[in-house]
């Protein structure tokens, strides 16, 4: 009788395994010791998150996952362009058209959250992910549900492999749309709500990157790993419908929708990788087809809400 063969780990997977956990800790380390004048600055968040993404990109050429994945020129300068594009267009628009207002309707309403400087900060960091993160779960489970939220959310589908900053990707009406909170409405202590910002950055930023990191049971039944979104990331659109949360894997273990496995070719349609310029005008995509077919213009291939050429199985409004 044959028995199964279970490679064993290597020491150097041991230790990539532990390293999400390790730079959380550092995070939280950070942010609640680093001193004031630091953790004050409004700049350091920036600087932060930024090392973050580089850090995980620069460990991609250490321990990488899949070749396929391997980054390039071409890669790498399309996610600096959205990362760039995040930090500044979509956060200001954030600001303005939601934070600002909801700050607003905050004032006009009278609503304090005064007491929020008494819970303790560990708690208040766990409430900035919780909050955030269970907003973008049903944001992003609405894009995959929702004919015209599918539409801005699928060219982030469209891409035929993880990186790093892979999370920045897409276009713009969704980037708009994942990135809205009611985070505003309580008045955390705000080296808690950068050090929520930072965890969660970090775990998003491992869940896209291409780095062979496998963290322990209890990190992976809480928080999203590479596994579980490069399965949300797969060709198949079944495996598409599942691990929505970003960050936070355990929303979708309560809500129904976890699935165990792993993808390694993700993609859309023929797994062509999308122009930045596609992306943009993605949403669009269907009325300009539908203006071009009234002129006599040939269309582009149609895309069903499943993101499959012509007449792919299913719908995300069909679902």
């Amino acid at each position: 009788m044959s028995s199964i063969v279970i490679p064993s780990e290597s020491l150097k997977d041991r230790v990539f395994n532990l390293v999400p956990p390790f730079m959380i800790v550092l995070v939280l380390l950070f942010w609640a010791y680093a001193p004031k004048a630091v953790t004050g600055n409004p700049w350091t968040l920036i600087v932060t998150s930024s090392a973050i993404t580089v850090i995980v990109l620069l460990l991609e050429f250490v321990h990488e996952r899949h070749s396929g994945w391997r980054m390039n020129a071409q890669e790498f300068f399309t996610d600096l362009f959205y990362v760039v594009l995040s930090a500044t267009v979509i956060a200001w628009l954030s600001k303005t058209l939601a934070e600002d207002p909801l700050l607003a309707a905050k004032t006009a309403l009278g609503i304090s959250t005064t007491w929020m400087a008494q819970v303790p900060w560990l708690v208040q960091v766990m409430m900035v992910i919780v909050i955030l993160e269970f907003g973008q779960y049903w944001m992003h489970r609405l894009m995959h549900n929702s004919t015209p939220f599918w539409l801005t959310h699928a060219p982030h589908h469209h891409i035929t492999q993880l990186n790093a900053a892979k999370g920045a990707v897409g276009n713009p009406i969704e980037l708009f749309l994942i990135s809205l909170s009611v985070l505003a409405l309580f008045d955390f202590d705000m080296t808690a709500l950068f050090a929520g910002l930072n965890t969660l950055n970090v775990i998003a930023t491992f869940a896209h990157a291409n780095v062979k990191s496998n963290p322990p049971i209890w990190y992976s039944y809480v928080f999203t790993t590479i596994r579980h979104h490069s399965l949300h990331h797969s060709t198949d659109y079944e495996n598409t419908r599942c691990n929505y949360g970003n960050s936070l894997i355990l929303l979708d273990r309560i809500f129904g929708t976890y699935r165990e496995g792993e993808g390694v070719l993700v993609g859309q349609d023929d797994r062509r990788r999308l122009s930045i310029w596609e992306q943009t005008i993605f949403p669009f995509q269907p009325l300009i087809d539908r203006i071009r077919g009234s002129r006599g213009v040939p269309a582009e291939p149609a895309r069903s809400p499943s993101g499959q050429d012509g007449s792919g199985t299913g719908g995300a409004a069909a679902a």
